[in-house]
């Protein structure tokens, strides 16, 4: 059995071609660097950065932030070197295809899945929260069996599931309207925050400015971090090393920039625009972070912090709530693009999946009136429905962070990889300092997962084992690299 047989770079540019197959290409710079900005500002920078300057960082939560931001430019721009040189839909899917071959593809595309739907699904929910707390502010108290901490049926996140499906269905462009409408509104949320805040700002709440070291409570069982488990060591909270301990959980704020690469195919000029979306979407959240953190722990003392509303809270301190139910706003604004992006990505790495034949082939059919794959986003908008509605998450959300770390590993290591098999290839962008560039993010990332509960990596496992009996049993023999025997066009050695 050949699984690491490899479908060439050519062959997947040319499989972008066939009729029934192809998507339109509608998209620009502007366009992805707003989904990738869409997709990253979520609840992540009107809770987070309250929560863990409380925690685990102090007012140095800000050099947290822009940790976080280094570790993500570095499997950035290894995206950025595969989306101009592949531009095809798949993301690291399509990218470990061309390079370690169809097994490790498949495993990289069926944590994919399971990264973006636990994650849409989430988001769903939390989105649902803030609009019954919004519904509740103007008096509308929607039943408990509906809405709510423990609804029976959460009918909220089904129905903007629905919708955000529906508006992905009539097509890209659609899509790419509705989503900067939604981003200028939050971004000018979060402006409206800087800019106010800071005439509330104290010097005296950045004192000290990195808190002395304390160690943690340590967490015992499959609930421990697996480095505590591995090595024995005991998290830190303040300090030099809780900065880092910061940035391991802030780093989940950014996770959304490699969505960006899935609408690779989608773009008119994909060599140029790719990259400049996904390295500026990243940049302009990172500084978006770093200025929301720096003024809420000057507007109040990071001891004090709320860590559920941390930034409504603080303008309530300081005799604002006008300015809280403004937050409100964007928050529920920025949860809606959170979850149309996740959705764009979820179609697009099943479409490709699908059209390589490791997963039905019809349901990569593309939508001639709508240019989009509307069967495959119909049906995975059902099952987030399904999931948003009936499922209770808690810690299943923790598998988003480990699915998308493990992503980016798989593609740091693709980037070495497709330099040494195919120097000839026309790079439009070319990641600066490989081989050492991408090594550094491989560690970077394997530090990040360590840090992860033994019981997410434990879940993890069993998903994965769940994924190499579906290969085995239908992806391996349904391949369209199997299904022409007498061909070699497309596969490699």
């Amino acid at each position: 059995m050949d699984i690491f047989r490899k479908k060439s770079v050519e062959q997947s540019i040319r499989d972008t071609q066939a009729p029934e197959h192809q998507l339109r290409k509608r998209l620009t710079a502007l366009d992805l660097t707003v989904f990738g900005i869409g997709v990253i500002v979520g609840t992540g920078i009107f809770v987070l950065t309250g929560q863990v300057a409380k925690d685990t960082a102090g007012p140095a939560v800000a050099i947290s932030f822009v940790v976080a931001g280094v570790v993500c430019g570095l499997a950035a721009l290894c995206y950025a070197e595969f989306a101009s040189t592949i531009p095809v839909a798949g993301s690291a899917y399509t990218f470990a295809f061309a390079t370690l071959g169809e097994f490790p593809a498949w495993v990289i595309g069926w944590d994919l899945l399971l990264e973006l739907a636990l994650a849409a699904a989430v988001v769903a929910v939390g989105w649902a929260g803030y609009f019954d707390s919004m519904l509740t502010s103007f008096g509308v108290d929607l039943p408990d069996a509906i809405s709510g901490a423990h609804p029976a049926v959460n009918v909220p996140a089904m129905i903007i599931v629905a919708i955000l499906t529906t508006v992905l269905a009539l097509g890209i462009k659609l899509s790419s309207r509705v989503n900067l409408v939604l981003v200028l509104t939050k971004v000018a949320v979060v402006l409206l925050v800087i800019v106010a805040g800071l005439f509330f700002v104290k010097g005296a709440n950045y004192t000290p400015f990195i808190p002395e070291a304390m160690p943690e409570a340590r967490i015992e069982g499959l609930r421990a971090p697996l480095i505590q488990l591995l090595f024995g060591i005991t998290p830190v909270a303040y300090g030099v090393f809780g900065i880092f301990a910061a940035a391991a959980i802030v780093f989940f704020a950014f996770i959304g920039f490699d969505i960006v690469a899935t609408a690779a195919e989608e773009t008119i000029n994909p060599q140029r625009d790719v990259p400049r979306g996904i390295i500026g979407s990243l940049a302009i959240c990172t500084f978006l972070y770093v200025a929301v953190s720096l003024v809420v722990v000057g507007m109040q003392r990071y001891s004090e912090l709320s860590t559920t509303a941390p930034l409504s809270d603080a303008f309530i301190a300081v005799g604002q709530p006008w300015l809280a139910a403004i937050i409100s706003v964007g928050a529920i604004a920025g949860l809606t693009t959170v979850v149309l992006v996740l959705l764009l990505g979820q179609t697009r790495v099943l479409f490709a999946m699908c059209r390589d034949g490791l997963l039905p082939v019809w349901l990569a059919k593309v939508n001639p009136g709508f240019g989009t794959p509307a069967r495959l986003t119909v049906i995975i908008g059902a099952v987030t429905m399904l999931l948003a509605g009936f499922v209770s998450f808690g810690e299943l959300a923790e598998l988003v962070n480990i699915g998308t770390l493990f992503a980016f590993v798989v593609v740091s290591i693709g980037v070495i990889v497709l330099r040494r098999t195919r120097p000839d290839l026309p790079r439009a962008f070319r990641a600066p300092l490989v081989p050492v560039l991408p090594i550094l993010s491989v560690l970077a990332c394997l530090y990040l997962m360590l840090n992860l509960p033994a019981l997410t990596w434990l879940r993890f496992v069993l998903w994965m084992i769940l994924g190499v009996l579906l290969y085995a049993g239908f992806g391996y023999w349904h391949s369209r690299l199997v299904a022409r025997p007498g061909k070699t066009d497309g596969v490699s050695a």
